[in-house]
């Protein structure tokens, strides 16, 4: 029966399960990165997710926004270089959004992603169509405000089908940042590693709501 809201221990529960995609997801990642770059992004992210499921799991958060927010400062922590800090912020920025809310709902969702894109567009310079992360994260986002009126479960299966498309536009850039920047039309073909990981995180949180 899909979920048409989180508890603060629910959100915790679905952000723990990202976490476990991701980790499971590592190899996949990790060739991702290897067609573009030097092929770390996988294991970063493999470590900074382990460290946010051990944050969340050894002392549970006592928010919806906390659960977020201990996320980005776990991957921050421990992650480092540039993966860390775009992460960490889309995490820690999105949280901060979601401040008072007792449970997460379609229009927290909106919230979450709307502050966490604009966070790590911040942070790190980049838009759409550089191919980054951003290519996946703000088509969720846009969507995640389009459907913020909606259930629960239609809100993150609308979102999760947007940043799988925003993922896929991704192998058609010419990157602009990193060193996939030096490829130059070589990187055509190739999906953005970060934009994979946004997938990943995005199908758990879709799978934990419509289970």
């Amino acid at each position: 029966m899909p979920k048409t809201i989180l508890s603060k221990e629910e959100t915790t529960s679905m952000l723990i399960q990202a976490c476990e995609a991701v980790i499971a997801a590592e190899p996949m990642l990790s060739e991702a990165d290897r067609n573009l770059g030097d092929g770390d992004h996988g294991l970063g992210m493999q470590r900074g997710m382990s460290a946010a499921k051990d944050k969340l799991t050894a002392a549970p958060p006592d928010s919806v926004e906390k659960a977020f927010s201990s996320v980005g400062m776990a991957m921050m922590s421990s992650m480092g270089g540039a993966s860390g800090a775009i992460f960490g912020t889309f995490f820690r920025n999105g949280g901060k959004a979601l401040a008072g809310k007792e449970a997460l709902d379609a229009a927290g969702l909106a919230a979450f992603f709307q502050a966490g894109v604009d966070g790590v567009k911040q942070r790190g310079g980049a838009a759409v169509g550089d191919k980054t992360c951003v290519d996946a994260m703000e088509p969720a986002s846009q969507k995640a405000c389009e459907v913020a009126t909606a259930s629960l479960s239609e809100a993150i299966s609308a979102i999760a089908a947007a940043a799988e498309n925003g993922k896929e536009a991704s192998k058609t850039m010419i990157a602009k940042f990193g060193r996939a920047k030096t490829l130059g039309e070589a990187c055509i073909g190739f999906p953005d590693a970060g934009a994979c990981s946004v997938v990943v995180i995005v199908n758990a949180m879709r799978e934990y709501i419509n289970a």
